[in-house]
């Protein structure tokens, strides 16, 4: 395509597309685009309507469109001629629509909606971005690729074509495709970041960001992913998305921002940015966190990320202050601690908040800041920090103290120290050797005594200040001095502490007990002497007397040098742990007291001689430190707990095996505390409790065996990873679970389980074990909750449960608790208390407590706001969780007494349908859970679908009222549907209470879902009727009479209000939906209502609605919608509805006034006038009778297996007709004179019509029963009624029964004529059954005549008497005349004896000319019955053959009736047929003489039956009647010279009858024979007298030129003889070739016209010349024809030419190679004509060379 092109293309309007003025095809999502070119405009508005009705109950805000694109007004809007300012403003509120409708795009009615916009406002041709921004989030689903479908971007320059290789596959686009467009395209990136905003702008800050949380998703999935995806982000696309990441940032919508955060870490991973945007980033972070603190470990978690992967140190300190603002801010850092590496956040964070503390006195955020920095320090926030971080840390807080201190005055400093002390000594007990690092490198460069001074005023500040006190001798610290290498240093350092300790004025609190313990357990290289003597110094009762918190500090500070790990006599271990345990505290202590007994053995072994009670107190140490409490008022360090252990492990190794069964029995507490130290989180715990596993790994007779020889074979592991242990337990358990015998291994899992619920098992250590037990088919089963009994433990659990699944979050926890509720039996109470509202314990028994507590309720709320103005909390109803309680019950089966739910639902049903409630939020879904549950509980208590024991459920606690007004008050289709199941399953249950209720439901359908094409409510309609009827109808099975009267009466309503819907319903939906109503309300009871309330429907609205043209049309095509419907079910169910329709038209009143009183649900005289009741009786009958008549019904009759039953129902049928009709005969009695008589004689006859088709549904025996009684009826129109069917049962040509014939006789009575006195209207009406008596006699004798001759003589001889009679009225006669043709046909030779009387009686009824002329059907009847008896009699008809032949002439030349033309014309080929040459020949001889001088007008029809006759004549009788026809042709040929003076047209045509008779015999003539004919002929020409000579030479000519056109191949001589004879009078040639040559001239003869030409050259002259030319035989004689066809070819006219090459083509076709001799002289020609100014000459020529190629086999054109 050019550039030129481009533009063009470019520049073109959407409303010149060709596509919008066609209705071929139709742009539709939801129908095909030929189906839908099929709808009106007003279909596709009602859809939408619909549509956005339905999206308004999901969100209100949709609300503002009804006036605007979904208003009655843009049903007539064009946008294409409107103007630009109106075209934009529709574009604007269509974009808007869009983006409202985008979170909704999957729901069907936003389908709806799009299909309207679409059809409507072509918004795939004008608001394409529009449209795939509010489809692209769902690019993955189908429907967008039908939307994609619609649009025109087969452009390559279109914006969108990227997307058109999706349109042709239809498949939907790929998610990398999406992704690699995204970062390639910075335009569409845009755009996806451009739908964000505007769905934001749009939607209502107070909805949230729920409804957009689609839009969301598919945002941040998208540009996240197209980043990942990308190789490198450029600054083009960080510039394209920082504006949408700053809008994200300050937006107040959670899902948004939580977006924005996750695009910015992408960000931070992929490239480094600039200092100043990573800074500025952080900054708007902050910011975001400190609106939104709810997002705060995300956000804090997004700048984690952020500082982690770009440069340090370039954030600056304003984002600090915004930081600190955050509240959540610890323990946010704290969760997110425990999981990931928080390192690069805190070395920003730390040092700033150091600084402010010291630089921002007096200002309140200083404070804040301290607290923070207090917590920051207390908390597990910094284990993960580096050590050279908090070496760093120290260093700065050192370094800003001392630069404040030299800057502020001292009195500032004292506040300062004031202020900073807690946080140094907090960070000093969390890293006091960091600490010590920072003070040893700065000491290194204090210079000044200033500087010293401030140095010393900040470890006065620590709680180690005493060991950084400065010497005076050696002018260092007492710390440094104690770990000085010169021993004399050391030594002098010892002394100095003596001193300090021994002086009456030092105070005790300034010198902290970790003094001591640092030098006691930093000295290991000094004298055991030197130790002894820190001990003694510590057990002077002046350090620790009056102050028992130190006493107790020292105590617990020197007891672990009682641990022994070396058993050697004079190891310093040994002597330290005497001199420990000789000390005053010790020997007080009531733990050690007795131990300084057992100096030379182990100290434990003393005090604890007992192994049990030994490892008891190890078991205790072992696990104390998880502790989370602190009983013993003591603290067991990890270095404490690992001596322990390895204590246990040496002592456990010198055990007999019966003390380590003991120890290791399931009542010992030492595996489990082992167990315990393996979940430490120090490795070196871990490894030792290992250590003492080995040790017991022998002991087989240990419940833990099992368990003990696993976890050894995972120490690895183990001493890895602390949270290994739960994984080993998991895989140990789910192993054991596989085995066969598993339980053994399961036994050590229960066996610590067991331990847990031990009394004497610590409760740290019973944490612990179930933390590592958590994944050990972690949940809560059966047998555990039904074992825990107590009701109330039962419904805490159930409480927690539902708690934790309302604020989780995490999928797989919710998949847990889902298990576990379906997994445990729970009781239905414990339910229903957990649904009941927050002040509510107990459930309400009935409805109608909970009523009365709900009105209580209300007043105390009433009189709460009256009193306090505010709205009480309580009685609220948690909507969420009630929501996920009533989720989990949907597939809940254990459930004891689930009816103890039904109140408790019914109350939150009851909640939800107020009105304040459903404005507050969209309650549709908790309603269908609450109908769900209420079904399942349904379901559970009557599996079968019946009564319920009051025992078991009161009929008070379901309020079915509740149910019908959810149907009612809802938009939802789901809700209609799960609240209509209820239904059916309380009709079974509590069939009168729904019963009373349900009409409310149906009217509701009616005016409402039944008005919706979809599937889903055609679904609805059909489950509600499946569901609720027949649980009313079984219910009332075999109920009283007032309830079945009640049944019927409501069954009646159902069906009204589905009929009155019914013009609303979808054409192809009308009869599924009638069909299933029927079928379920069971057709036999309420078929007949339905039809009498169709047939009411279209009396009173159908046909009141339809114009005068159009009224036969609608009844048409409602009776056949009618038929269709009676016809789904079965005959018997259609026959009865046929007698109940009949027994209730005769429960009607003849006309309005006397049904003043009448009152039907089905016909209301009041609403109704006289006229409607009538139209309603007449379409009521019409219609029955059309039913009966019709295909499909007939077809079920004939299908039906069950013969007997259905007769039966005939029969009754047939007597309720009957009893109608009698009815309706008296009604025209009795209105005869009334302006009605009309229409009862027109229902009369219908009536009748019914009979009609009854009698045909009945067998034979029944049928002639019935038919004999109703001939015998005193009614002559019920008697003809009677014989109407028999002759229409006998039309049928069923299987025919010989009783039949008894009804010769009862005929033949009404045949005869009545001899008394009658009426003139009685004697018409005598005759008509007259007529019909003789047309059952001829049927009969049709069906059953051949076999059953002897029945049938009476009813000729009565037939006979009848036409020979001359007074019989006609009709009666035609009957008559009609009857004898069949039953002579039938009786054959029987018949004879009657002709002498039938004959002569039938020719006199020809012979009366006025009457026949007068009636053409009793002619007809006369020539009938003529043609019969001479087909049947031909051999014994010669005595009236004369007078036969003389009437057909006659008759002939008479009648213009086409019907009575063919039976003349069929009895002249009877009579030419059947009677033999010689009877008839003499005959026709003698006609032709009686007719030819004054009836000449009857020749022609004689010449007639002669031709017939000679054509059938065989060869031997034509020869053995040659002479006599001889003599009769030469004497029917001399008609000319006979009448010489007669009208020469007429002599024309008469010789022409003749000539045409003539030239049939001469056909059959062979040479022999007819020579002697024409020389007969000829001479009598010649030997006549001149004028004779001349007419009779005329004749002949035309006759030799008749035979010899026909003969002009067989008889050449002959022909040839004759053209010599009178070369003058006929061709000018004398040759055969000359004959050809003259033929070529006809080519010329163009008289008559085109087509007459056309036809003569094509059929006749040119075959007849090619084979004129085969047949000469000579090249000579074929070049003169060849030339003359030749110089046609140069005639002027086109026609000529044309018709010449043709001949030339045949010729050649016929010569074949023969023709080569010719083809020199014809290549000229030819060539000429290649020339020829006429077109269709010049194909012609080029075809008949191409054919001469073919035909000679050598190629021409060499010739030209």
């Amino acid at each position: 395509m050019t550039s030129l092109a481009h533009q063009l293309k470019r520049l073109a309007l959407p409303q010149n597309d060709s596509n919008l003025l066609s209705r071929r095809v139709v742009a539709s999502v939801l129908f095909d685009p030929k189906d839908a070119a099929s709808m009106d405009r007003s279909t596709f508005y009602a859809l939408g309507c619909t549509g956005l009705e339905e999206l308004m109950g999901i969100d209100p805000a949709f609300s503002e469109f009804q006036e605007t694109l979904f208003s009655q007004a843009s049903l007539d809007l064009e946008r294409s001629v409107q103007s630009k300012e109106v075209n934009k403003k529709l574009d604007k509120s269509i974009s808007l629509f869009l983006t409202r409708l985008s979170p909704y795009f999957l729901l069907k009615p936003a389908l709806k909606c799009i299909e309207w916009l679409i059809h409507r406002f072509h918004i795939q041709l004008y608001n394409q971005d529009s449209l795939i921004a509010c489809v692209l989030p769902y690019h993955e689903t189908k429907v967008f690729v039908r939307v994609i479908q619609l649009l025109k971007i087969e452009d390559p320059t279109h914006k969108w074509h990227w997307l058109h290789g999706l349109q042709k596959p239809g498949v939907p686009l790929a998610r990398g495709t999406l992704l690699t467009h995204c970062y390639k395209d910075l335009g569409f990136m845009d755009f996806i970041c451009s739908m964000i905003t505007d769905s934001v702008k749009v939607k209502k800050p107070r909805l949230g960001s729920v409804q957009l949380r689609v839009i969301f998703s598919f945002y941040a999935s998208t540009i996240v992913s197209a980043l990942d995806a990308v190789e490198k982000i450029t600054n083009s696309i960080i510039a394209k998305l920082l504006p949408f990441v700053q809008l994200g940032l300050k937006s107040n919508l959670l899902d948004y921002m939580a977006a924005t955060y996750m695009i910015v870490c992408q960000m931070a991973v992929k490239v480094v940015m600039e200092a100043q945007l990573v800074d500025s980033l952080t900054v708007q972070l902050c910011k975001s966190l400190r609106r939104m603190p709810r997002l705060s470990r995300e956000g804090l978690s997004c700048i984690v990320i952020l500082l982690q992967n770009q440069k340090e140190g370039i954030v600056g300190p304003k984002a600090f202050g915004y930081m600190c603002a955050i509240p959540t801010l610890v323990s946010t850092l704290q969760s997110i601690a425990t999981v990931h590496d928080i390192s690069p956040l805190l070395r920003y964070l730390l040092p700033h908040l150091i600084h402010f503390v010291m630089t921002q006195d007096g200002w309140f955020l200083s404070e804040l800041c301290i607290n923070l920095q207090w917590h920051l320090f207390s908390e597990d926030i910094c284990t993960n920090i580096y050590s050279s971080t908090i070496v760093a840390l120290c260093r700065l807080l050192l370094e800003e103290y001392v630069s404040c201190s030299i800057e502020l005055p001292s009195h500032r400093i004292s506040a300062l120290n004031k202020r900073i002390q807690s946080t140094v000594r907090q960070f000093e007990s969390r890293y006091p050797g960091a600490l010590d690092v920072a003070l040893e490198n700065h000491v290194k460069k204090v210079s000044s005594d200033h500087e010293k001074t401030v140095l010393h005023q900040f470890i006065s500040l620590t709680m180690s200040c005493g060991k950084y006190q400065i010497l005076p001798d050696s002018d260092t610290s007492l710390m440094l001095s104690l770990n000085h290498p010169l021993p004399s240093v050391r030594n002098m350092a010892v002394d100095y502490l003596k001193e300090i300790l021994t002086s009456e004025h030092v105070c005790i609190f300034c010198i902290p007990i970790t003094i001591f313990h640092l030098a006691l357990s930093g000295l290991a290289f000094l004298r055991c002497s030197v130790l002894k003597e820190a001990v003694r110094v510590l057990d002077d009762p002046c350090i620790f007397e009056g102050n028992p918190d130190l006493k107790a500090q020292i105590s617990w500070e020197i007891l672990p040098f009682l641990v022994l790990t070396n058993a050697a006599p004079k190891c310093v271990e040994l002597q330290m742990a005497s001199c420990v345990a000789e000390t005053t505290l010790l020997s007080q202590h009531p733990l050690t007291h007795g131990w300084a007994k057992g100096k030379h053995s182990c100290c434990f072994t003393v005090h604890l001689n007992e192994p049990t009670t030994l490892f008891k107190f190890l078991s205790l140490l072992w696990g104390y430190n998880s502790n989370l409490g602190d009983q013993l008022d003591c603290r067991v360090s990890a270095i404490l707990q690992t001596q322990a252990l390895y204590v246990g492990k040496a002592l456990l190794c010198n055990q007999p095996i019966k003390t380590l069964n003991v120890l290791a029995s399931g009542s010992s507490p030492v595996v489990p505390s082992l167990l315990v130290c393996l979940c430490s989180g120090v490795c070196e715990v871990r490894r030792a409790a290992i250590a003492v596993l080995h040790s017991l790994s022998g002991v087989v007779s240990s419940p833990y065996y099992l368990l003990v020889e696993n976890l050894l074979k995972s120490s690895e592991e183990i001493i890895a990873d602390p949270s290994y242990l739960s994984q080993a337990l998991s895989k140990m358990y789910e192993e054991a679970l596989l085995l066969k015998d598993k339980k053994k291994k399961l036994a050590s899992i229960e066996q610590l389980l067991q331990c847990v619920q031990l009394p004497c098992c610590p409760s740290y250590t019973c944490k612990t074990l179930l933390r590592a037990l958590q994944d050990v088919h972690g949940e809560i089963t059966k047998p555990f909750f039904t074992a825990l009994g107590d009701e109330k433990i039962q419904q805490k659990i159930i409480s927690v449960l539902f708690d934790l699944l309302v604020g989780n979050k995490n999928p797989a926890c919710a998949q847990a608790i889902n298990g576990v509720f379906k997994a445990i039996a729970v009781d239905a109470e414990l339910v229903a208390n957990e649904l009941m509202p927050v002040d509510k314990q107990k459930v309400t028994a009935t409805v109608q407590q909970t009523r009365r507590s709900k009105m209580q309720t209300s007043l105390f709320s009433r009189k709460t706001q009256e009193s306090s103005g505010a709205v009480p909390e309580e009685n609220v109803v948690s909507w969420p969780r009630v929501t996920l309680i009533l989720e989990l019950l949907q597939h809940k089966k254990k459930l004891r007494r689930a009816q103890c739910l039904v109140p408790a639902l019914f109350n939150l049903l009851s909640r939800c349908l107020e009105p304040a409630a459903a404005e507050q939020e969209n309650l549709e879904y908790t309603k269908q859970l609450i109908l769900s549950c209420l079904l399942n509980v349904c379901q559970k208590l009557s599996p079968d679908g019946g009564p319920i024991s009051k025992d078991v459920l009161e009929e008070d606690k379901f309020n079915v009222e509740l149910v019908v007004q959810c149907v009612r008050m809802s938009d939802m289709p789901q809700t209609h549907h799960h609240a209509l199941l209820l239904l059916g399953a309380l009709a079974g249950i509590f069939p009168e209470k729904v019963l009373h209720n349900i009409m409310p439901i149906f009217t509701f359908m009616g005016s409402n879902i039944m008005r919706l094409d979809d599937t889903y409510s055609f679904q609805v309609i059909n489950k509600t009727v499946q569901a609720v009827i027949p649980a009313l109808i079984k219910a009332n099975e075999g109920g009283s009479a007032q309830s079945e009267g009640h049944m019927e009466t409501v069954g009646s309503h159902i069906v009204h209000v589905f009929v009155d819907a019914l013009p609303h319903v979808p054409e192809h939906r009308r009869l599924p939906i009638l069909s299933q109503l029927m079928n379920t309300l069971g057709p036999s009871r309420f078929l007949w209502v339905l039809m009498l309330l169709l047939f009411k429907q279209h009396v009173t609205q159908t046909s009141v609605s339809a114009s005068g043209a159009e009224k036969e049309a609608v009844v048409e095509r409602d009776q056949d919608f009618w038929t269709s419907v009676c016809c789904e079910f079965e005959v018997k169910e259609q026959l009865t509805s046929i007698i109940r329709i009949l027994q209730y038209l005769m429960t009607l009143p003849q006309d309005k006034e006397e049904g003043k009183n009448f009152s039907d649900v089905i016909f209301n005289m009041e609403a109704n006038s006289g006229k409607d009741l009538r139209h309603f009786k007449f379409l009521s009958v019409s219609f029955m009778a059309q039913l009966l008549a019709s295909d499909r019904f007939v077809g079920k009759v004939a299908d039906c297996e069950d013969l007997t039953e259905s007769t039966l129902q005939t029969l009754h049928l047939l007597e309720e007709v009957l009893r109608y009709i009698h009815a309706v005969a008296r009604c025209v009695e009795d209105n005869a004179d009334k302006p009605t008589a009309k229409f009862w004689r027109a229902l009369l006859s219908k009536s009748y019509d019914i009979l009609d088709k009854v009698n045909a549904l009945l067998p034979m025996d029944s049928f002639i029963m019935v038919m004999r009684g109703l001939m015998g009826n005193q009614l002559a129109s019920v008697r003809r009624k009677a014989m109407e069917l028999l002759n229409n049962k006998l039309q049928q040509r069923t299987q025919w029964i010989t009783v039949l014939l008894d009804l010769i006789g009862v005929l033949l009575n009404i045949v005869g004529r009545s001899h008394g006195q009658v009426m003139a209207q009685e004697e018409e009406e005598l005759a008509i059954n007259r007529q019909t008596a003789l047309y059952s006699l001829k049927l009969l004798c049709r069906n059953f005549g051949s076999g059953h001759q002897e029945p049938f003589v009476p009813v000729l001889k009565k037939a006979v008497e009848l036409v020979a009679d001359k007074d019989e009225e006609k009709n009666v006669m035609g009957s008559a005349l009609l009857c004898v043709a069949e039953v002579t046909s039938t009786l054959k030779a029987l018949a004879i004896p009657q002709l002498h009387s039938l004959m002569p009686a039938v020719l006199d009824t020809l012979k009366e000319r006025k009457d026949l002329l007068n009636n053409e059907i009793y002619l007809l009847s006369a020539v009938t019955a003529l043609q019969r008896v001479s087909e049947t009699l031909p051999h014994f008809i010669s005595p009236y053959l004369e007078d036969t032949i003389s009437q057909v002439s006659i008759t002939k030349r008479l009648t213009s009736c086409p019907q009575l033309s063919v039976r003349l014309s069929s009895l002249s080929t009877t009579l030419a047929t059947k009677v033999p040459p010689r009877v008839l020949i003499p005959t026709i001889t003698k006609c032709h003489c009686t007719m030819v001088d004054v009836q000449q007008n009857r020749l022609g029809p004689l010449m007639i039956i002669l031709k017939e006759h000679i054509i059938h004549m065989e060869k031997d009788q034509l020869n053995n009647h040659q002479s006599e026809l001889t003599s009769f042709f030469l004497s029917a040929l001399d008609f000319r010279a006979q009448h010489c003076q007669g009208d020469l047209n007429k002599i024309g045509e008469i010789e022409g009858y003749v000539i045409d008779c003539l030239l049939v015999m001469v056909m059959k003539l062979s040479e022999v024979t007819f020579r002697p004919l024409f020389f007969k002929r000829h001479l009598l020409v010649r030997s006549d007298k001149p004028l004779n000579h001349i007419n009779r030479g005329v004749i002949y000519d035309f006759s030799a030129i008749s035979i010899t056109i026909i003969l002009k191949l067989l008889l050449l001589l002959i022909v040839a003889f004759g053209l010599m004879l009178h070369a003058m009078l006929i061709f000018p040639v004398i040759v055969v070739s000359n004959k050809c040559v003259f033929m070529c001239v006809k080519l010329e003869n163009m008289l008559g016209g085109d087509e007459i030409y056309k036809t003569h050259i094509t059929k006749h002259l040119v075959p007849c010349i090619a084979q004129f030319a085969v047949a000469l035989g000579d090249d000579s004689q074929w070049k003169v024809l060849n030339y003359q066809i030749l110089l046609k070819t140069r005639h002027s006219s086109p026609k000529v030419r044309f018709s010449a090459l043709v001949m030339l083509l045949e010729l050649a076709s016929k010569l074949r190679e023969n023709y080569m001799v010719l083809l020199p002289e014809t290549i000229p020609f030819l060539a000429e004509l290649m020339e020829d100014e006429c077109e269709e000459v010049e194909q012609q020529v080029q075809k008949v060379i191409h054919e001469m190629e073919t035909i000679l086999g050598e190629p021409l054109q060499s010739y030209f």
